[in-house]
């Protein structure tokens, strides 16, 4: 009995951590490769209707990004709302999904050789 009230607990500990965890930790950056695209176009829009028959509209953008190195990959992602044009964005790319996440940075927190190459 001890030994399995032992093991719940154990369970719980491991289980609440796993919860707290994704509370702090964006999953969709772990294992990604790192790029830096700029905001410099118009996306293309679709628009379309949610299960629940609310409207939405993605923002789709296709830009050159570049890793620390300079090298060039192509990103293709979409967006909740339209991207400050001029922006620069820390992009997370995955080979078996693509861009599976992003963030605002400043130009200055670009590694030297992409900003080289995103100017």
């Amino acid at each position: 009995m001890k030994k399995l009230f032992i093991s719940l607990i154990v369970i719980i500990i491991i289980i609440g951590g796993a919860l707290l965890a994704g509370r702090f930790i964006n999953f969709h950056r772990l294992g990604a490769d790192t790029y830096y695209v700029k905001i410099t176009q118009d996306p293309k829009t679709t628009n379309g209707r949610a299960s629940d028959g609310s409207a939405y509209t993605d923002y789709n953008y296709k830009l050159p990004g570049y890793d620390e190195n300079g090298k060039e990959k192509d990103m293709d992602f979409f967006a909740q709302k339209n991207l400050r044009k001029d922006a620069y964005l820390e992009v997370f790319w995955k080979e078996d999904k693509g861009v599976t996440s992003y963030e605002e940075v400043k130009k200055a927190d670009i590694p030297k050789k992409a900003a080289e190459k995103l100017n």
